[in-house]
Protein backbone atom coordinates (compact mmCIF):
# COMPACT_ATOMS: atom_id res chain seq x y z
CA UNK A 1 0.00 0.00 0.00
CA UNK A 2 1.40 3.32 -0.77
CA UNK A 3 -0.15 6.73 0.77
CA UNK A 4 -0.39 9.83 -1.16
CA UNK A 5 -1.62 13.55 0.58
CA UNK A 6 -4.21 15.51 -1.59
CA UNK A 7 -2.73 19.24 -1.21
CA UNK A 8 -4.86 22.06 -1.56
CA UNK A 9 -4.52 24.49 -4.31
CA UNK A 10 -4.59 28.04 -4.72
CA UNK A 11 -7.59 28.18 -5.78
CA UNK A 12 -9.32 26.13 -3.21
CA UNK A 13 -7.50 27.64 -0.37
CA UNK A 14 -9.09 30.93 -1.20
CA UNK A 15 -12.46 29.92 -1.96
CA UNK A 16 -12.75 28.16 0.92
CA UNK A 17 -11.17 31.29 2.78
CA UNK A 18 -13.90 33.18 1.45
CA UNK A 19 -16.94 31.09 1.52
CA UNK A 20 -16.02 30.16 5.43
CA UNK A 21 -15.76 34.32 6.44
CA UNK A 22 -18.50 34.89 4.31
CA UNK A 23 -20.60 31.71 6.15
CA UNK A 24 -19.85 32.57 9.78
CA UNK A 25 -19.70 36.31 8.75
CA UNK A 26 -22.99 36.42 7.99
CA UNK A 27 -23.84 34.11 10.78
CA UNK A 28 -22.21 36.29 13.38
CA UNK A 29 -24.43 39.48 12.11
CA UNK A 30 -27.31 37.19 12.24
CA UNK A 31 -26.81 35.94 16.16
CA UNK A 32 -26.02 39.87 17.12
CA UNK A 33 -28.91 41.78 16.69
CA UNK A 34 -27.50 44.24 14.03
CA UNK A 35 -30.42 44.61 11.43
CA UNK A 36 -33.68 43.30 11.37
CA UNK A 37 -34.07 40.44 14.44
CA UNK A 38 -36.45 37.50 13.72
CA UNK A 39 -36.20 33.70 14.10
CA UNK A 40 -35.42 33.22 10.38
CA UNK A 41 -32.30 35.66 10.50
CA UNK A 42 -31.42 33.04 13.49
CA UNK A 43 -32.10 30.22 11.87
CA UNK A 44 -29.87 31.36 8.75
CA UNK A 45 -27.19 31.75 10.87
CA UNK A 46 -27.43 28.29 12.08
CA UNK A 47 -27.90 27.08 8.60
CA UNK A 48 -24.56 28.77 7.30
CA UNK A 49 -22.58 26.91 9.86
CA UNK A 50 -24.46 23.76 8.98
CA UNK A 51 -23.44 24.61 5.56
CA UNK A 52 -19.53 24.52 6.43
CA UNK A 53 -19.81 21.96 9.24
CA UNK A 54 -21.50 19.47 6.05
CA UNK A 55 -19.19 20.79 3.07
CA UNK A 56 -15.99 20.19 5.45
CA UNK A 57 -17.34 16.68 5.99
CA UNK A 58 -16.13 16.23 2.18
CA UNK A 59 -12.64 17.34 2.30
CA UNK A 60 -10.58 14.77 0.60
CA UNK A 61 -7.10 14.04 2.52
CA UNK A 62 -5.36 11.90 0.65
CA UNK A 63 -5.05 8.65 -1.39
CA UNK A 64 -3.91 4.89 -0.65
CA UNK A 65 -3.38 2.61 -3.87
CA UNK A 66 -3.97 -0.66 -2.53
CA UNK A 67 -3.39 -4.31 -4.22
CA UNK A 68 -7.64 -4.02 -5.55
CA UNK A 69 -8.26 -0.41 -4.69
CA UNK A 70 -7.74 3.21 -4.88
CA UNK A 71 -8.76 4.73 -0.98
CA UNK A 72 -9.85 8.20 -1.49
CA UNK A 73 -9.87 9.25 2.44
CA UNK A 74 -12.19 11.98 3.41
CA UNK A 75 -12.88 13.53 6.76
CA UNK A 76 -14.83 10.88 8.39
CA UNK A 77 -15.27 8.21 5.69
CA UNK A 78 -13.24 6.70 2.86
CA UNK A 79 -14.48 6.26 -0.70
CA UNK A 80 -13.22 3.30 -2.47
CA UNK A 81 -12.61 3.05 -6.11
CA UNK A 82 -11.49 -0.71 -7.57
CA UNK A 83 -8.81 -1.33 -9.68
CA UNK A 84 -10.55 -4.07 -11.58
CA UNK A 85 -11.64 -2.50 -14.51
CA UNK A 86 -9.23 0.48 -14.35
CA UNK A 87 -8.06 0.81 -18.27
CA UNK A 88 -5.68 3.71 -18.02
CA UNK A 89 -4.54 6.28 -15.33
CA UNK A 90 -3.28 9.28 -16.78
CA UNK A 91 -1.44 12.30 -15.77
CA UNK A 92 -3.24 15.62 -17.00
CA UNK A 93 -3.04 18.92 -15.58
CA UNK A 94 -5.86 21.00 -15.13
CA UNK A 95 -8.24 17.93 -16.75
CA UNK A 96 -11.11 19.83 -14.80
CA UNK A 97 -10.62 23.09 -16.67
CA UNK A 98 -13.63 24.09 -18.88
CA UNK A 99 -15.77 21.35 -16.54
CA UNK A 100 -19.42 21.94 -15.45
CA UNK A 101 -20.32 20.73 -11.71
CA UNK A 102 -23.43 18.74 -12.28
CA UNK A 103 -23.64 17.96 -8.80
CA UNK A 104 -21.48 18.09 -6.07
CA UNK A 105 -18.78 20.69 -4.77
CA UNK A 106 -17.06 23.52 -6.52
CA UNK A 107 -14.59 24.58 -4.39
CA UNK A 108 -15.98 24.59 -0.66
CA UNK A 109 -12.89 22.58 1.04
CA UNK A 110 -12.92 20.56 -1.77
CA UNK A 111 -14.25 19.76 -5.64
CA UNK A 112 -16.07 16.91 -5.51
CA UNK A 113 -19.14 15.50 -7.25
CA UNK A 114 -20.05 14.65 -10.90
CA UNK A 115 -18.91 16.87 -13.62
CA UNK A 116 -18.83 17.20 -17.28
CA UNK A 117 -16.85 18.50 -19.85
CA UNK A 118 -16.35 18.14 -23.40
CA UNK A 119 -12.71 16.52 -23.08
CA UNK A 120 -13.47 14.07 -20.31
CA UNK A 121 -17.45 13.49 -20.55
CA UNK A 122 -19.50 12.57 -17.42
CA UNK A 123 -16.73 11.96 -14.57
CA UNK A 124 -16.58 12.27 -10.75
CA UNK A 125 -14.09 14.32 -9.13
CA UNK A 126 -12.35 13.67 -5.63
CA UNK A 127 -9.95 16.78 -5.78
CA UNK A 128 -8.18 19.83 -4.49
CA UNK A 129 -5.19 20.96 -6.36
CA UNK A 130 -6.84 21.41 -10.06
CA UNK A 131 -3.45 21.79 -11.53
CA UNK A 132 -2.32 18.17 -10.48
CA UNK A 133 -4.65 16.01 -11.67
CA UNK A 134 -4.68 12.79 -12.39
CA UNK A 135 -7.65 11.25 -15.24
CA UNK A 136 -8.67 7.07 -14.30
CA UNK A 137 -10.67 5.73 -16.99
CA UNK A 138 -12.83 2.37 -16.98
CA UNK A 139 -15.04 1.22 -19.52
CA UNK A 140 -18.46 2.95 -18.15
CA UNK A 141 -16.76 5.65 -15.98
CA UNK A 142 -14.36 8.16 -15.35
CA UNK A 143 -12.83 9.71 -12.27
CA UNK A 144 -10.31 12.43 -11.55
CA UNK A 145 -8.04 12.79 -8.61
CA UNK A 146 -5.33 15.24 -7.43
CA UNK A 147 -2.18 12.97 -5.08
CA UNK A 148 0.72 15.44 -4.38
CA UNK A 149 3.03 13.05 -7.06
CA UNK A 150 0.79 12.65 -9.42
CA UNK A 151 3.61 10.98 -11.28
CA UNK A 152 4.57 8.55 -9.06
CA UNK A 153 0.86 7.83 -8.37
CA UNK A 154 0.49 6.97 -11.88
CA UNK A 155 3.48 4.54 -11.85
CA UNK A 156 2.36 2.59 -8.86
CA UNK A 157 -1.03 2.10 -10.90
CA UNK A 158 0.96 0.75 -13.42
CA UNK A 159 2.24 -1.75 -11.38
CA UNK A 160 0.39 -5.50 -11.13
CA UNK A 161 -1.94 -4.88 -8.41
CA UNK A 162 -0.14 -7.75 -5.91
CA UNK A 163 2.72 -4.77 -6.06
CA UNK A 164 0.91 -2.44 -4.68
Amino acid sequence: MKHYLAPWGILLKSMSACFTLLCLGIAVISWSGIGPRSGASFGVGWLLVALVLACALFIVRGYTVTPDAILVHRLVWTTRLPRAGLQSAQVKPHAMRWSLRAWGNGGFFSFTGWYYSRALGRYRAFVTDRRRTVVLRYGDRIAVLSPDAPDDFVQQLALPAHAA
